[in-house]
């Protein structure tokens, strides 16, 4: 969820349930407030359905709620080292959690952190097509300048020259 909506950790630690829409072509997600918007005017992302099921944004999401019974409230809850459940995640918990699926899947853990969601939605989705304009537009970022720290490396191969010259 965090990568398809290109969300700030603070932005998934604050997700209540009601800013939860689900509708046939997807998810819609409202964000209350963020770094980019102190004064709370909101925001809403637009999450499709994934083509895996097993890595779908919006059915991950979906079986995260009905498994942990979760129907108000904070969407994502703290976790005592003793099981007990509280109020709403940290951004910092939201870290550590990328950090522990990143070694899960073999990863060295101390290059990822919750920032590698954003960075990781800006290259895949220029890797997969998607025009600046797009991908500034689901990451609610403000300058073109910051989008295109991220694309750089996925554009200096597209349009390559050198694969111009016959060599």
């Amino acid at each position: 969820l965090g990568m398809a909506g290109a969300f700030r950790r603070s932005e998934l630690a604050a997700l209540d349930v009601s800013d939860l829409n689900l509708t046939d072509a997807g998810l819609v997600v409202t964000v209350r407030q963020s770094k980019t918007d102190q004064t709370g005017e909101g925001a809403t992302v637009a999450i499709a359905y994934g083509s895996n099921r097993s890595t779908c944004p919006v059915r991950s999401l979906k079986a995260w709620l009905d498994a942990a019974s979760v129907t108000d409230g904070p969407v994502f809850r703290s976790v005592t080292r003793h099981g007990r459940v509280g109020a709403s995640m940290t951004g910092r918990t939201v870290a550590r959690v990328v950090k522990a699926a990143a070694a899960a899947a073999g990863l060295d853990a101390a290059t990822f952190g919750a920032h590698s969601l954003r960075a990781g939605h800006a290259t895949q989705a220029r890797r997969g097509g998607a025009g600046r304009w797009e991908i500034k537009r689901q990451g609610r970022w403000k300058s073109d300048a910051v989008v295109e720290g991220y694309v750089r490396e996925v554009d200096q191969w597209r349009d390559n020259t050198s694969t111009m010259l016959g060599l």
